[in-house]
C-alpha cells in the first residue's frame, strides 16, 4: 500500500487522533525510508551496469588488489558510498583524474584509544583521516574510568557524526584491576544497555586475565553477554594452558604481543595478532618476520597509541606500511594486514578492498613503497576540510573531574625502614617493565631520589576524590636530572602520576594540574617550565591537533632540557600505572607486582 492508502486506513478507526497521526508518521518515515534504499539499491546496479552515469569515477590509476597481488587497470565507478565497478570503463557525473596512482583500500586501525591521541574524536579524524585511516576500532575505557557510561556514550554519538567510521567496542575492564581507585565502574547490566548501538562490533580489551582464568563472577557475565560475537584479547606473556584457557573464554585477539615466539605460540592457538607500533609501544620491529605469506590474512596492525606530534611527524597506519616494508616484509602482506585481514578479522565484510560492493573507502598513493597519500575518499567523499566543517560536533564531557586535595613536599617522603627497595625499570619503546631491586638507605627519614643511579621518585596520587590515596616509589631509566613532570593521564584509572628528583617541584606540578582540570605539567626551581590543558576527563583538549601538537613539542624540549632521555616520556609516564602489564607497576594503592598480581607495598 502507499503511505496515502495506509493513512486512510486508519482514518476510522478507534485511535485518538494523536495517536493516529503520529503513527501515521512513523508508517510514512518507514515507507520513505524502504523506498530511498530501494532506489539506491536500482541505482547501484545500474551504475554498475554503467547504464546510469556513475557518481564518480576515479581514472587512470591502477588498483592495487589485495587477493591476487595484481595491479588491476580500469575506471573506479563509485555509487554514493560503494564502489560499484572496477576494471572496466565508465561515464560519471564527476570524473577524477589519479593518473599513475595507486589506489589501495582505506586502512583499518584495529585497536586504539582515540583518548590518549589527547584530542577529541573530531580533532581526531582530522588528524588521521588525511592520512589513510578510513575505519578506527576503539575502547573508550580511558574515558570511562574518569566519568563511567557517559564516556562510552559521548564517543558513541560522536561515532554518529564523523566523517570516518569510528567502531566504539564496549569497554571491559573499568576499573582494570581492584588494585586501583578510578573515577567509575562499568557492569555487564550497563554493557548490556550500550550492546546494541550501530557503532559497537564487540567486547574490547579483556585485560583481567586473571579474571578469565579463574572465573570471576562479573568478567564471566561480560564473557558471556558477547559469546558468539568478537571478544578483544590483552593477555602480555601469557602462555601454556593458562592461554588455552583465556583463548576459550571466547577471546579472539591479541595486540600485546613484544616477541616473535609469543606471538608465533597465540597465532598457533587461533588468535589474530594485532602488530602494534604506538608512540611508547613499538613492537614492529620485533614482530615484523611473523607477517609472511601464510600469516598475513590473520595478522592486523594498531597504534595504541599514537599522540599527535608523532602522527604529524611519522604518520599514522601508513607509517607502519611504510616502516614494515622497509623492514623487508612484501607490500602485498603489509597491505593486506591493514586492511583486508583487518576487516575480516572484524567482521567488517563491507570494507577491505577496492571491488564492487565494497566500501568507497580509498587511498590513492603516489608508489606502496613511500604509502604517502595523495588522495583520501571516505565513504565516496574527496576528504578535504570541507567536509569536517559540515560535522557536527558533540559537547564535552567530564570538564571538572579533577577532585585530587592539594599536596606538599612531605607527601612524597617515603619511610621505609628496609633497604631492599623494588624499583620499575623502564623499557623504551616498550609499555612493560623490569622489576628491578635496589639498596636505597633511608638518609633524615627519607629513601631520596639518586641522580647517580637514575632513580626518580614515582608518586600516583588519587585525584577522583574518593580516597585522597598518595603511594610512592622509585623509577629507573627517564634520565631525569632535576625538576619534575606531572600528569592526569595515568593508564586505565587516571589518577595523578608524577616522577621527579625534587619534592618542591612535584608538588607544584602536581597542584598546578588541578588547576588545569587535567593534562601535563612540567616544573624545575620552584616554576611551572611547560604545560598542557586536558580539560575533557583529564585526557583530551578542547583545542585543535595542531595546538596540542605544538604544545607538546614545547613540552618534549622542555623534557630533555631536565635530562630526559625517553623519545616519548609523556605516555611513557602514564603507563607506569597500569597493573596489567608486567612486571612492577605503581597505583594509588602502592606498588604492583603484576605477575604475583598483588600489591607489595
Amino acid at each position: 500500500k502507499t503511505a496515502y492508502e495506509i493513512r486512510l486506513s486508519l482514518v476510522g478507526s478507534e485511535m485518538c487522533i494523536r495517536d493516529r497521526s503520529h503513527i501515521t508518521f512513523l508508517i510514512i518515515q518507514t515507507v520513505y525510508a524502504d523506498g530511498v534504499k530501494l532506489n539506491n539499491l536500482k541505482k547501484k546496479i545500474q551504475q554498475g551496469l554503467g547504464t546510469q552515469k556513475a557518481d564518480i569515477v576515479l581514472r587512470g590509476g591502477k588498483v592495487f588488489d589485495l587477493i591476487t597481488g595484481d595491479f588491476l587497470e580500469g575506471d573506479v565507478a563509485i555509487s554514493g558510498d560503494t564502489i560499484v565497478g572496477t576494471c572496466a570503463s565508465y561515464d560519471a557525473k564527476k570524473v577524477i583524474d589519479v593518473n599513475n596512482q595507486v589506489l589501495v583500500p582505506g586502512f583499518i586501525d584495529t585497536h586504539l584509544h582515540i583518548e590518549s591521541s589527547m584530542v577529541s574524536p573530531f580533532e581526531f579524524e582530522r588528524c588521521v583521516l588525511p592520512l589513510g585511516t578510513t575505519t578506527a576500532i576503539c575502547d573508550p575505557h580511558e574515558i570511562a574510568n574518569v566519568v563511567g557510561v557517559d564516556g562510552i556514550k559521548y564517543f558513541q554519538e560522536s561515532s554518529e557524526q564523523t566523517v570516518m567510521d569510528i567502531f566504539v567496542q564496549l569497554s571491559s575492564c573499568v576499573p582494570s584491576t581492584e588494585m586501583e581507585t578510578a573515577g567509575a565502574r562499568v557492569t555487564s547490566l550497563e554493557l548490556k544497555k550500550l550492546k546494541n548501538h550501530k557503532s559497537n562490533i564487540g567486547l574490547s580489551e579483556m585485560m583481567n586475565y586473571p579474571g578469565v582464568i579463574n572465573q570471576d563472577k562479573e568478567i564471566i557475565k561480560k564473557l558471556k553477554l558477547f559469546e558468539g560475537g568478537h571478544i578483544d584479547g590483552h593477555a602480555p606473556q601469557l602462555s601454556g594452558k593458562e592461554l588455552n584457557a583465556y583463548i576459550a573464554a571466547g577471546i579472539k585477539t591479541e595486540h600485546e604481543a613484544t616477541s616473535k615466539d609469543e606471538a608465533l605460540e597465540k597465532l598457533k592457538k587461533g588468535m589474530r595478532i594485532l602488530i602494534r607500533e604506538g608512540s611508547v609501544s613499538k613492537d614492529l620491529k620485533s614482530l615484523h618476520k611473523i607477517l609472511t605469506d601464510k600469516t598475513a590474512p590473520y595478522i592486523c596492525l594498531c597504534t595504541d597509541d599514537r599522540n599527535p606530534l608523532d602522527i604529524h611527524e611519522q604518520g599514522h597506519i601508513n607509517y607502519m606500511i611504510k616502516a614494515l616494508i622497509k623492514l623487508g616484509v612484501k607490500p602485498l602482506n603489509a597491505y593486506r594486514a591493514s586492511s583486508l585481514s583487518a576487516a575480516e578479522a572484524f567482521s567488517l565484510s563491507d570494507r577491505g578492498l577496492i571491488a564492487p560492493g565494497k566500501k568507497a573507502d580509498i587511498v590513492c598513493l603516489q608508489n606502496i613503497e613511500e604509502c604517502k597519500p595523495a588522495m583520501v575518499i571516505s565513504g565516496g567523499r574527496v576528504v578535504s576540510d570541507e567536509i569536517f566543517s559540515t560535522v557536527k560536533r558533540i559537547k564535552p564531557i567530564g570538564l571538572n573531574s579533577v577532585k585530587s586535595k592539594s599536596v606538599k613536599s612531605s607527601d612524597f617522603i617515603i619511610k621505609d625502614t628496609s633497604e631492599d627497595t623494588s624499583v620499575i625499570g623502564i623499557l623504551e619503546g616498550k609499555i612493560i617493565t623490569e622489576h628491578l631491586f635496589e639498596k636505597i638507605p633511608l638518609s633524615n627519614g627519607d629513601k631520596i631520589p639518586d641522580l647517580n643511579r637514575d632513580l626518580a621518585r614515582v608518586t600516583v596520587i588519587e585525584r577522583h576524590g574518593k580516597n585522597n590515596n598518595i603511594a610512592n616509589g622509585f623509577v629507573h631509566g627517564f634520565g631525569l636530572k632535576k625538576g619534575a613532570i606531572a600528569s592526569t593521564v595515568a593508564h586505565d584509572h587516571h589518577n595523578i602520576v608524577a616522577i621527579g628528583m625534587n619534592y618542591t617541584d612535584m608538588a607544584l606540578a602536581c597542584n598546578r594540574l588541578k588547576d588545569l582540570q587535567g593534562g601535563f605539567v612540567i616544573a624545575s626551581q620552584n616554576e611551572i617550565q611547560a604545560e598542557i590543558s586536558l580539560p575533557i576527563a583529564g585526557l583530551m583538549s578542547i583545542s585543535s591537533f595542531e595546538d596540542v601538537k605544538d604544545q607538546l613539542t614545547k613540552l618534549r624540549e622542555t623534557a630533555k632540557e631536565l635530562g630526559v632521555t625517553i623519545e616519548e616520556p609523556f605516555l611513557q609516564l602514564a603507563f607506569l600505572a597500569l597493573p596489567v602489564i608486567p612486571s612492577l607497576k605503581i597505583t594509588d594503592c602502592g606498588l604492583v607486582d603484576v605477575n604475583k598480581f598483588k600489591i607489595i607495598k
